[in-house]
Order: structure tokens, then C-alpha cells, then sequence
């Protein structure tokens, strides 16, 4: 006799639902590794997380268990589970009708993903590639699915179209964008056996629209925002609208996830200082001083971490770090050396730098620098990063190599401002431009490894050795890994990516600068003194700096049913 099964099955693969480390970054950074070589770099996925007695899991992205929530509105608990891939198999079975899987980055081609598994060959499928491909074959799906619809939603959905994936993996319908508004609809139709639409466009929702979750989230996620509206043409998010999570709400969720085990909650947003913003960008600190101590008051919660965040609020308000650091850093997760802290406790928070090219910062990312104007932006960054190190905010800095129409020049100002920013406390996370869905560069060409340029090569391999330094727990063993950069640039790399790579690579070995500085732009032999300083003050314009921002995404949106017609 064959397994019954659920109604309507939720699934994520392990990698995306792992709570490695306690430290989402890393969990984000690790799944780029090729899968092939997971046991070298002692990566262990995958892995089962925590699981409740009947299988179904403890955790799971925040985004399926928003889908939980809605689909809770009208079916029962007993027809629902929430599981990860080994599990598929309890749950998948004769009267399931419909399966919904989280995608958020289900083919590894995002700015960060698309770039490092390439380094161990063209054939080295990154972790959460491999993690999805392996749910999307597991034999239960393939069993069933005559009786049954596949719908696969998330951030990274879109990936699935553009691969022309859809049919291979038998996936009924896809969800791209913001899904509170298609869910119900969309899975009833599935229930009852119609014909889905092959793919639905979600639109922002009204606040209202967005319900409280029930169950827990992997790392503890609650969110507080939505939407950013700073208008960069390479993402997505920036052109839909803030709006803020209702405090009671917010509350409601940090209690659902302690009730099931989470001690640290994650405070996730496009960027923090929008919570409650008043006009025009303007931080709402007082507000966001009562998130903080609200959130911490709640019996349970040990740690509380932030995701991501804009650079230019704390310039423009340095309180903000005064008001929060005491929570902000002292129930941090993460401790580090470099802390002066009484634990050695460090915030940690995304910030898109993306570049020091002030003409490229002015063409695709300009209200990131408000209420500065775009040449300010350099002076901006320095002070913003002196300020956060002060106080204990070590960031997480994303910087974009390849912009569309980057010249050299270009690239010399990111790497002047990145030698000024050489004694700073951070992680500089190098990225490739990649043309996402939805964007305003969505029709401009990739950059490529094979294709970048000396001085970009040189940006990638500063940054990193910048973050060896810094991160590095075990300096013995570091001689083992200059060694080995020569060998694989000689055996692999120079065959794969050419010349331009040598030299870079070589000062992630810590090859002496007295050699480096002949074929290198910067100089950290003590000879090069840095182009940029960090200012004292950053004035505002005394006319203040308007930027024309594209026109954002309306809430009002025709159904998905009409859309589908």
C-alpha cells in the first residue's frame, strides 16, 4: 500500500534551510563551493538540520513559511507539511495534490554564486545548485506527479526560466516577485486539478496582506521591512517601495520563533534604517531604538542580528550607532579579536558599496548616497565605515566588477577607494555584474571571469586578501595556502583565465610587495600614499540633493487569473 501522503507538501533543500555557524553570511558564502569538493573545505552538505518526530522540519526559509501562513487561512494543518528533500518521501504520496519549493538561489547564478565555483573549473556545480537539482529529482515528486502540481516560488525562480529549466524539471508553475497576493488563489486552483498558469508575477502587497508566520524560520528570520525605493538599476528591490512590519507583528513573530527552540532572531530588511522611516530617507531613530529593545525583551531571545543596511543614515546620523550599538553589538552572535567590546562582540550588517567609480555611482546608483550628493560618495564611504568601526560595526561590503561600460579609470577609483579602506574592520566581498530579472540592466551583458581585466583581477584578490587577514583564526597554517596559490595558478588557473590573473592571485599569497608593486596598480609597500582620506565631516548639500529615481512598482496589480487569461 502506498504512502497517503499531505495535501500540499513545502519543501527547501538543506543548504538553503541550514543554520551553519549561526551566521547567514557564511552560510550564503559556503554554498558557492563546488559540490565536489565539500569535504575539502570541511563544508558538511549536505547535512540533515534539525527535524521534528515525524519528520517535517524545525526550520526553513522565511519566505515558504509566509507561504505556510497563507495557506493556513484555509486548509488544516493535517494537509499540510513543511519539509526538506531527504524527507520528501514521508510526505509526497497518493492524495498529495500539490508541492510548493523554495528557490532562492536554486542555480547558483547570482552576483556572488556566479563567480566562485568557476574558479575549480567550468564543470563545478555550486552547492545550492546541486542541492536543487537533487530535490527536483527526487523520485517522490517523479512518482507522483501525475496526480499532482509543482509550483516553485522565490527569490531566485526567475533562474529556472532563464535556463529554460521549467518543463525538464516538470514544475507546473513559477512565482516570481513578492507571492502574499497569488498564494491562496494559486494553490486551490492546484487542489482542485486545474490548469495553472506557467508563471505568475507577485507584486508588493499591501501591509495588510502580509500575515504573521507561525513557525519557525531558519536563523531566526523576522522580518521588519520591505522594499527600499533608493532606485539602483541593478536590483530589484530597489525600485519597490519601503513599508515597514507593524512592531506587534514584529513581536508576534520573534515569539513564534522562540516558542520552537530559535534563541537568535535575525532582523531582515533591504536596509534597516528605512524601519519606520520619516520623508525622504530621513532615519527614524527613535523607533528604531524601541524595535531593538522590544525585540530583546522578549523572554528567550539571546542574540539578534541584522542582514542588510545603507551606509550613508549613519553619516548623516551618527547617533544611530550610539542608540543601538548596546544591543546592536552586545547581542551579537559574532565576537572577534578586533573588538574593543567587553566579550569582543561585533554587529554585523550587508551594505552594497559596489563601487568607488564616482561617474559609475552617478549613472546607476545614485540615491544609495542620499542625502549626499554622488561625488561625495567616496567621503561618504570612508566616513560611514570609520564610524561603524568605532562603535563596533564590522559590515559585510559588496563591491560590483563589470559594470556596464566600466573603464580602467573606473576601476583605478574602486581600487583607490579599497586602499583607503585597507585598515578598516570588514569583510569586502567581491561581485560580478550579473543582469538580474526585473531590473533596469536587465538587457545588459554579464561580466564574465574570463573576461576581466588586470586592475579587475587586482580588485578581486586585494579584497580577499584584505578578508584573509582580517578573519584569519589559524596563522600557522597559512603558509600552506601561499603555497598552494602558485601551484594552482600554474596547473589550472593561468590555463583558464590567462595571464591578467597572475600577479593578483599572487598577492593573495602574500608574495612580497617589492616584487607586486612592479606589475600592480597599488602599492603596499608603504610607498603609495592613498588617494582618499577620511574627511572629518561630511557637510549635506545646502541645497539639498533630489535624485531622480525610476518611477516604483504600484500595489495595485490585476489578479493572477486575469493576468494568466
Amino acid at each position: 500500500m502506498g504512502i497517503r501522503g499531505r495535501k500540499i507538501v513545502l519543501a527547501a533543500t538543506p543548504s538553503e534551510s541550514s543554520e551553519h555557524e549561526q551566521k547567514a553570511w557564511s552560510q550564503m558564502l559556503l554554498a558557492t563551493l563546488p559540490m565536489k569538493y565539500v569535504k575539502a573545505f570541511n563544508v558538511n552538505w549536505p547535512r540533515p538540520n534539525e527535524l521534528w518526530p515525524d519528520g517535517q522540519a524545525k526550520y526553513v526559509p522565511h519566505g515558504l513559511r509566509i507561504v505556510e501562513s497563507l495557506l493556513l487561512q484555509k486548509f488544516s494543518p493535517q494537509d499540510i507539511a513543511v519539509c526538506q528533500t531527504d524527507q520528501l518521501g514521508l510526505f509526497v504520496g497518493e492524495e498529495t495534490r500539490v508541492v510548493g519549493i523554495h528557490a532562492h538561489n536554486p542555480l547558483g547564478i547570482t552576483f556572488a554564486t556566479d563567480v566562485y565555483s568557476y574558479f575549480y573549473g567550468g564543470d563545478a556545480e555550486p552547492i545550492n545548485a546541486a542541492e536543487f537539482r537533487r530535490l527536483m529529482e527526487h523520485p517522490a515528486l517523479r512518482e507522483h506527479k501525475p496526480h499532482m502540481k509543482i509550483i516553485v516560488g522565490g527569490p531566485g525562480s526567475w533562474q529556472i526560466e532563464k535556463k529554460g529549466l521549467q518543463d525538464a524539471w516538470q514544475i507546473d508553475c513559477l512565482v516570481d516577485g513578492e507571492a502574499e497576493d497569488v498564494v491562496l488563489p494559486l494553490f486551490e486552483a492546484a487542489v482542485r486539478g486545474e490548469t495553472l498558469p506557467r508563471k505568475v508575477e507577485g507584486r508588493s502587497p499591501h501591509l495588510e496582506h502580509i500575515p504573521p508566520i507561525r513557525h519557525r524560520a531558519t536563523y531566526g528570520v523576522v522580518e521588519i521591512t520591505r522594499g527600499c525605493g533608493r532606485g539602483c538599476q541593478f536590483c530589484s528591490v530597489a525600485l519597490r517601495a519601503g513599508k515597514s512590519i507593524p512592531l506587534e507583528q514584529i513581536l508576534q513573530n520573534v515569539r513564534a520563533q522562540v516558542a520552537e527552540g530559535a534563541d537568535s532572531i535575525l532582523l531582515t530588511t533591504e536596509d534597516l534604517f528605512l524601519y519606520e522611516q520619516g520623508p525622504k530617507f530621513q532615519t527614524n531613530v527613535p523607533a528604531l531604538k524601541r524595535l531593538f529593545e522590544s525585540v530583546a525583551a522578549v523572554p528567550g531571545v539571546q542574540h539578534i542580528n541584522l542582514t542588510h543596511g545603507t551606509i550613508a543614515p549613519i553619516v548623516r546620523n551618527p547617533e544611530i550607532l550610539d542608540e543601538l550599538s548596546e544591543l546592536a553589538v552586545g547581542k551579537s552572535y559574532g565576537q572577534h579579536e578586533a573588538s574593543t567590546h567587553p566579550d569582543k562582540r561585533y554587529a554585523i550588517m550587508f551594505i552594497g558599496l559596489e563601487t568607488g567609480s564616482v561617474r559609475l555611482f552617478q549613472q546607476f546608483m545614485k540615491g544609495k548616497a542620499y542625502p549626499y550628493r554622488p561625488e561625495q560618495w567616496p567621503d561618504v564611504v570612508l566616513k560611514g565605515m570609520e564610524l561603524m568601526n568605532r562603535y563596533n560595526w564590522f559590515p559585510i561590503c559588496t563591491f560590483i566588477i563589470g559594470l556596464p561600460g566600466e573603464t580602467r579609470e573606473d576601476t583605478k577609483r574602486s581600487l583607490d577607494l579599497l586602499f583607503a579602506l585597507k585598515d578598516s574592520k570588514w569583510v569586502v566581498v567581491p561581485t560580478l555584474f550579473v543582469p538580474l530579472e526585473d531590473t533596469r540592466l536587465a538587457k545588459q551583458d554579464a561580466a564574465r571571469l574570463y573576461d576581466l581585466t588586470d586592475l579587475q583581477w587586482e580588485f578581486f584578490f586585494t579584497a580577499w586578501r584584505y578578508n584573509l587577514d582580517f578573519w584569519r583564526r589559524q596563522r600557522s597554517t597559512q603558509w600552506k595556502f601561499n603555497l598552494g596559490i602558485p601551484i594552482y595558478y600554474y596547473l589550472m588557473a593561468r590555463r583558464m583565465f590567462g595571464p591578467n590573473l597572475k600577479y593578483p592571485l599572487f598577492r593573495l599569497a602574500h608574495f612580497p610587495e617589492w616584487y607586486l608593486r612592479r606589475h600592480l596598480y597599488l602599492d603596499f609597500s608603504g610607498q603609495m600614499e592613498p588617494c582618499y582620506r577620511v574627511p572629518e565631516h561630511v557637510p549635506v548639500p545646502e541645497h539639498r540633493y533630489r535624485p531622480v529615481l525610476p518611477e516604483l512598482h504600484e500595489i495595485s496589480q490585476p489578479s493572477w487569473q486575469e493576468r494568466a487569461s
